[in-house]
């Protein structure tokens, strides 16, 4: 009784659960975002005549004291029959939709034939329990019994695309498959054993022919055996196969000298070479790493460290799409995981050739400009300097007319300007640190203060207010005087200029044990955001007579330094601009004077 009462509400629960299955199935195949009302209303309709079911059926088949009720005509198997017929065709209509939504799609054929084939099935279940036929009851036992068979169809097509075409991302879980499809074949075999004993009970006593069937099993277990073993061999030469080529194609991804795309680039091809659901590669792992977890709290998550030697360098975590991985999946990963690190260190190495081949053609390139520019200083410097000469001799006469004096006044203000062109240039040219010379340590605020005094002549002439603060007494990093006057002069510079009428140029110096940073903020009309990663290009200006080398200049110096130069704008109310330049300590840390509070 409590057999037949679980086999009552599995068989009553099925219309309800393939007309739900397929209406998720379709909602997410088509990328809906929720299931459609008219899909819900039909999910609706199909689980309610369980209340007719648990009212009425239910009763009438809990009689039985067998499974018989299954195969004979009346009233609760014409129900069933009807509720079942018409939950395939829901469900034939549901394939139809997404067949149609997926026309450039590879599943496309699945979705036909499992249209097709659950169209059959309806058609075969609604005549063979709701429209009564056949009426004699031998053959409708027999005819049920073809119905049930007929209903492994869709089963048995989703395994065969699930493992040829890889439709439900199973990947390298195929043995789970195979392992459970033999179960179940095992299981239908017995309920065969069963359901023949039942129909030779007139020829032969039952436990004979169960014996007989059984004993047939004998005869096909080297025959299973061959075929069995060429299948997983098969399988294990694929899945060999399929590794090497997912290792080779990481090779190439770690060619590009590209760490982080190598990581992306993994990720997706692990993901979908095993078939996962999610994988993560974290290199380094951070400290405050969360475990990863499948899709929805479901399948299983492995955890496997990278490590070169004895370092761990970091941590690469897959998870299942719903069932546990199976240990040669399990296996296959660790074997990537054994060859991540080799590929890592691999494009680590090549992206450090090309930033040293990138920083060898820079050289170069400064080398050629500096060359250019010694020469260009050579062949100019003179001339300037005679035409300089004689016109500051011709300013001495004082017979010359006003006209001539203002012209010639108006010429060596240009020669002066063509020479600071040229100082600029060599500037830019030339290395913070002559060859042979090494960094030592120099004490930036009364660099940065004198530099600043230095030019507080030209910020009056412009109507600029300017002002230098900082927060310690000394601060000492290791670098060039020269390299940090050049930065920082051409960083004030700049910022007085952009001043139109006016304004105000603030210089504050910072540091702590581990940084030193100087801030240079301004008045003026700011940076749009479409120019501020072009600024520290050299020759680029928005000057109408500028060189466009003052910035290049700085972030030259500043990078032969080991600091970074940054730009914020506006910074407030629409305008102004800020430059913060960082320096990180040149030994082990700064030394930081505070000044006394007395100070």
């Amino acid at each position: 009784m409590f057999a037949n009462g679980l086999i009552l509400v599995g068989v009553a629960l099925l219309p309800g659960l393939l007309v739900h299955a397929e209406a998720e199935s379709s909602a997410a195949t088509t990328q809906d975002r929720a299931i459609p009302a008219f899909f819900k209303l039909l999910i609706f309709a199909a689980y309610l005549p369980l209340i007719y079911f648990a009212s009425r059926v239910f009763p009438l088949l809990m009689g039985s004291p067998s499974l018989d009720f299954l195969w004979r005509r009346g009233q609760g198997t014409e129900f069933l029959g009807i509720w079942l017929g018409l939950a395939l065709a829901v469900g034939t209509g549901m394939e139809i939709r997404v067949a149609r939504k997926n026309e450039r799609d590879d599943s496309e054929r699945i979705h036909r034939v499992l249209a097709i084939t659950l169209g059959l099935l309806s058609i075969l279940v609604l005549g063979t329990y709701g429209l009564g036929v056949p009426r004699d009851p031998i053959e409708f036992s027999q005819v049920a019994t073809i119905v049930l068979f007929a209903g492994l169809a869709p089963g048995a097509i989703l395994g065969y695309f699930t493992v040829r075409r890889n439709f439900l991302q199973i990947g390298m879980q195929r043995n789970l498959v195979y392992a459970v499809s033999a179960a179940f074949l095992a299981l239908l075999y017995l309920a065969l054993v069963r359901r023949l004993s039942g129909w030779f009970e007139l020829v032969l006593p039952p436990e004979a022919t169960a014996a007989i069937l059984l004993f047939l099993l004998v005869f096909t277990f080297e025959p299973l055996e061959r075929v069995i073993g060429r299948t997983l061999y098969r399988s294990f030469q694929e899945r060999m196969d399929s590794t090497q080529k997912l290792v080779m194609e990481l090779q190439a991804d770690a060619q590009t000298g590209d760490l982080a795309k190598f990581i992306s680039s993994a990720e997706r091809r692990i993901r979908e070479g095993f078939g996962l659901s999610v994988v993560r590669l974290s290199i380094p792992t951070p400290p405050d790493l969360v475990p990863l977890r499948a899709p929805g709290g479901l399948g299983h998550c492995v955890r496997i460290p990278l490590k070169s030697g004895d370092a761990e360098i970091g941590l690469l975590e897959a998870c299942s799409t719903g069932a546990v991985l199976i240990g040669e999946t399990t296996v296959a990963v660790e074997f990537l995981a054994e060859q991540i690190p080799t590929l890592v260190r691999h494009c680590q190495l090549i992206q450090e050739k090309v930033i040293l081949e990138r920083e060898f053609a820079e050289r170069e390139r400064l080398a050629l400009v500096g060359q250019m520019a010694a020469s260009i200083s050579h062949n100019l410097r003179n001339p300037l300097g005679s035409m300089k000469t004689v016109l500051q001799v011709l300013l001495e006469d004082r017979a010359l007319t006003p006209r001539v004096r203002q012209d010639c006044e108006i010429v060596v203000n240009e020669i002066d300007r063509l020479s600071n062109k040229l100082t600029q240039l060599l500037q830019y040219a030339k290395p913070g640190l002559r060859s042979g010379e090494k960094p030592h340590s120099i004490e930036i605020v009364s660099l940065t203060g004198q530099t600043v005094s230095l030019l507080r002549h030209e910020a009056a002439r412009r109507g600029v207010e300017l002002e230098f603060h900082s927060s310690a007494q000394k601060i000492s990093v290791q670098g060039s005087e020269d390299a940090w006057r050049d930065a920082i002069s051409n960083i004030v510079v700049n910022a007085i200029e952009a001043q139109p009428t006016g304004g105000h140029v603030c210089v504050a110096v910072a540091g702590s044990d581990s940084t030193a940073s100087v801030e240079i903020s301004d008045d003026g009309p700011g940076i749009p955001a479409d120019l501020r990663a072009k600024i520290f290009q050299p020759f680029f200006t928005m000057k109408a007579s500028g060189t466009g080398l003052g910035l290049a200049i700085a972030s030259r110096r500043m990078a032969e330094m080991g600091g970074e130069i940054h730009c914020e704008s506006p910074v407030r109310d629409g305008h102004g601009a800020k430059f913060t330049i960082t320096v990180p300590a040149g030994d082990a840390r700064f030394a930081v004077e505070k000044r006394e509070a007395s100070a």
